[in-house]
């Protein structure tokens, strides 16, 4: 469920491949091809027509050289630990071992979410974390971009702004994040609220999943890293998919790094296995013996926000199969 800044010493070029579309917000000197990935234009939270697949297309830009020396959170190739998402993770196994499975044809097969962002800053000015409505908007074009072919499409119903510099500073489980989340959070279980503001520890952002909204409502939702929306200015992860990455695991997707080698892996059958986080862009990386290189171009991986561009099918599937489960009629 954490994304964080980090760095590794792989790196290269993009290989042609289904590419991501992203909006107007596109705007560094780096060469980019135009694609053709077209939102889904209706549908309701109920909807029921099959996902549609991503067209083919060319990724034509290179992931960036470097990043600066502050803005490095891990060391290359380091293990990070992500004990809540580990925890999710065993227990959706134990889950599975007992029976106690998704369901296999999903009610819920795209939609239209409802999204509630909660900009928490510390005073007036981007620099202070109070993004503009612009940027806001950019966000939620990326994430309609990045889910369209999934058939899940984001609306945005509603911006808060609170200026409160200890909400500001948050961390996983604080009480800053537990105080803020009490105050602000709005819908029901098959609603999306996002909060950014400066997160402590590196931290790009991270979320819930499905299955732990029965335990605690309050806390189901998303958290982002206030620079890293489109245009932020955090290095590398200023294209907003960081908030892509976290909806993906509100959805019930894990790392595509879960489980390693093994063969339960992120319980996704066509996401090549992969041992650990890869960073920056490695082409060609391939840490497992079973077929298929490493996907690091997946939403679900650590890579550069230029270097992700894709879900896979089963992705697709498993989030409509979570969602029907955890968050659909739900309160």
């Amino acid at each position: 469920m954490l994304r964080q800044l980090s760095a590794d010493p792989e790196g290269g070029n993009l290989l042609d491949t289904e590419v991501k579309t992203h909006a107007r917000w596109r705007r560094r000197a780096l060469s980019v091809c135009a694609l053709g990935l077209a939102l889904a234009t209706s549908g309701t939270t109920a909807a029921v027509a099959a996902p549609v697949a991503g067209r083919d297309g060319r990724l034509c830009r290179d992931a960036p050289a470097g990043e600066p020396a502050s803005m490095l959170r891990a060391k290359p190739g380091a293990t990070i630990a992500e004990p809540n998402v580990d925890a999710a993770y065993r227990q959706e196994l134990a889950r599975i071992a007992s029976g106690q499975v998704a369901p296999q044809v999903p009610a819920v097969k795209g939609g239209t979410i409802s999204v509630y962002f909660h900009v928490i800053n510390k005073g007036p000015g981007l620099s202070n974390g109070d993004i503009p409505q612009s940027m806001v908007v950019d966000q939620i074009d990326v994430m309609n971009a990045a889910f369209a072919p999934t058939r899940w499409k984001f609306r945005l119903v509603e911006t808060t702004r609170t200026t409160n510099a200890t909400w500001y500073n948050m961390t996983p489980g604080s009480g800053a994040e537990a105080q803020a989340k009490a105050a602000l959070r709005e819908g029901t279980a098959d609603d999306l609220n996002i909060y950014s503001a400066n997160l402590g520890g590196g931290l790009l952002g991270w979320a819930t999943f499905p299955s732990n909204y029965d335990q605690d409502p309050i806390d189901d939702g998303v958290v982002i890293l206030y620079s890293s929306v489109p245009g932020g200015g955090t290095p590398n992860y200023d294209e907003g998919d960081t908030a892509t990455h976290e909806i993906g695991h509100w959805m019930g997707l894990y790392h595509t790094f879960q489980g390693g080698c093994s063969q339960s892996g992120d319980l996704v059958a066509d996401t090549p296995a992969e041992s650990s986080p890869a960073f920056q862009c490695p082409v060609g990386r391939d840490t497992c013996a079973s077929p298929g290189d490493d996907p690091i171009h997946n939403f679900m991986d650590y890579t550069y926000d230029s270097c992700m561009y894709e879900f896979t099918r089963g992705q697709d599937r498993r989030m409509d199969q979570q969602f029907t489960q955890y968050r659909y009629g739900q309160q």
